[in-house]
C-alpha cells in the first residue's frame, strides 16, 4: 500500500513538471518569461542589492530549467492596460495596482492562481491587510499575490513645526504654517485630505459631502505655497516648506537628505493601496509565473525587494526577520513603527467611482484650482479624459521610487 501511494505521488509530481521540463530543460532553448512591473519597484542589484530576478534564472537552472527572465517596466496602470488590452504584446507576470485588478477580472483578462504553485503564498499576511477577508478588488482572492503596499501620512519639518500642533489633519488649516503648507496636486488625494478631516468616507456618493470637502480645500488655499507630486522631494529636503501630505515610504528618501524631517499619520484616518502580482488570462507560461511569484514571496528575494523598495511588504518573512527590521531601522529608527504600525488607524482604500461622481470631482476640482497661480494644464488634461471616457480608478506610477497618481481619471499635474 506504501508503495502505492508513493508511485501516485511520484506520478502527480510528474505530470506536475514535465510540461516544464519538456520545455525548459537546460540543454534546450531558453523559455523567456515576460514580467511586466512599475519602473525602480524590484531589487535590481544596484547599491549593493539582489538582483532578484537573475537570483530566479538560477534558483530555475538548479531545478534543471533554462529561464530567462524579460523585465520591463510601465509608468502607470492605464499604460499597461492599453498595451495588455491591445493584444500588441504577451506577459506572463504584471503587477497592477489593486483598482486595476478589479477591472481586469472583471474584463477577464487575469488567469486564475493555481495555488498550489505558490507555497510561499502562506506567508502573505491577509488578517493585517484585510483583516482575514479576501480582498475587495479579487473578492474570490483567485487572481491576485499582494507585493507590496503604502500608506499617506504627513511629512513635517521639527525646526519649523510646534509639536502641540501635531496629530491630525487640522496641521495642513493652521495659518501659523501659511506659506509653508504643501498639497497634493491631484484632485482625489487632496479632497481625501479634507474628506478625512471631516470625518467622511475618501470613496462618499455624497454631493453635498464633496461640495463640503471643496470649501474646506477652498479655505485652505491661501495658506498654501503650492500643490506638488514630485517637487516635494527639494522643497521637504532643502527646508523651503514645512508640513506636506505624502506616501509613508517615499518619506524615507526625503529623511535621508534632511535627518530635520519626521512623519505622523493624523488620528482622523488615511488612505492605503495595495500593488499586486497577477498572471494574465494569455500568459504563455503560467507555471513558470507561478514558480516566480513564489520566488518573490521566498524570504530572501523579498526581504531583498522590501529594502530596496521602502515600501511596507505584506510578507510576514519579511516583517518577522531580524535583519529586516535592523536594516529599516538604520534608515530611521521608526521605519517598522511608520510602515507598519498603523492597527490603530482608519486605513481606507479609493475604489472606482461612478462616471457622475468623476465629473463632479473634476468639476470641483477646477473650481478649486482655476483662480490658482499653479498651472491649470492639470484640470484641461482632466477634463479632456474624463469626457474621452476613461475609466476610473487609482494608478501608483513609480519614478525613481517615487510616486505619483492618476486618480479616478483625473491626472496629478
Amino acid at each position: 500500500m506504501k508503495r502505492f501511494v508513493t508511485m501516485l505521488l511520484v506520478l502527480s509530481l510528474l505530470a506536475l513538471f514535465l510540461p516544464l521540463l519538456a520545455s525548459c530543460n537546460e540543454g534546450g532553448d531558453a523559455v523567456t518569461l515576460y514580467v511586466y512591473n512599475w519602473g525602480e519597484y524590484i531589487s535590481d542589484g544596484s547599491e549593493g542589492s539582489l538582483d532578484v530576478n537573475a537570483a530566479f534564472e538560477e534558483y530555475c537552472k538548479e531545478k534543471g530549467l533554462n529561464v530567462k527572465v524579460n523585465y520591463s517596466t510601465f509608468s502607470s496602470n492605464e499604460d499597461m492596460y492599453a498595451k495588455m488590452s491591445s493584444g500588441a504584446s504577451s506577459y506572463d507576470i504584471v503587477v497592477p495596482s489593486e483598482y486595476m485588478i478589479a477591472r481586469m477580472i472583471d474584463e477577464g483578462m487575469l488567469r486564475k492562481l493555481n495555488k498550489d504553485n505558490i507555497p510561499n503564498l502562506q506567508y502573505i499576511d491577509t488578517e493585517m491587510l484585510f483583516g482575514g477577508e479576501a480582498p475587495f478588488y479579487d473578492p474570490e482572492n483567485a487572481y491576485s499575490v499582494p507585493y507590496t503596499y503604502g500608506t499617506v501620512g504627513i511629512i513635517y519639518n521639527t525646526t519649523m513645526v510646534d509639536e502641540a500642533d501635531l496629530g491630525s489633519w487640522d496641521i495642513m488649516w493652521n495659518e501659523k504654517y501659511e506659506g509653508n503648507i504643501l498639497q497634493f496636486n491631484n484632485s482625489r488625494d487632496a479632497f481625501a485630505t479634507a474628506l478625512f478631516k471631516l470625518g467622511y468616507d475618501v470613496n462618499t456618493q455624497s454631493e453635498a459631502e464633496w461640495r463640503e470637502a471643496l470649501a474646506l480645500l477652498t479655505q485652505q488655499k491661501p495658506i498654501v505655497q503650492g500643490y506638488v507630486m514630485d517637487e516635494i522631494y527639494n522643497k521637504m529636503e532643502n527646508g523651503s516648506a514645512a508640513i506636506a501630505p505624502y506616501y509613508a515610504g517615499d518619506f524615507f528618501t526625503m529623511y535621508a537628505d534632511n535627518e530635520d524631517l519626521a512623519f505622523f499619520y493624523p488620528k482622523e484616518g488615511t488612505n492605503v493601496f495595495v500593488d499586486a502580482m497577477c498572471i494574465p488570462a494569455n500568459a504563455q507560461n503560467p507555471e513558470i509565473a507561478e514558480m516566480y511569484i513564489d520566488f518573490m514571496l521566498s524570504e530572501e528575494a523579498a526581504i531583498a525587494n522590501a529594502e530596496y523598495i521602502c515600501y511596507a511588504s505584506p510578507n510576514k518573512l519579511v516583517t518577522q526577520n531580524a535583519d529586516y527590521r535592523a536594516a529599516m531601522e538604520e534608515i530611521h529608527p521608526d521605519a517598522m513603527e511608520i510602515l507598519y504600525g498603523t492597527d490603530a488607524l482608519e486605513l481606507q482604500f479609493y475604489v472606482n467611482l461612478p462616471n457622475e461622481q468623476l465629473m463632479l470631482l473634476n468639476e470641483l476640482w477646477e473650481d478649486l484650482k482655476i483662480e490658482s497661480s499653479v498651472s491649470t494644464s492639470i484640470v484641461v488634461m482632466a477634463s479632456l479624459i474624463v469626457c474621452g471616457g476613461v475609466g476610473a480608478g487609482v494608478f501608483f506610477y513609480v519614478r525613481n521610487r517615487r510616486r505619483r497618481r492618476f486618480v479616478d481619471g483625473l491626472w496629478s499635474e
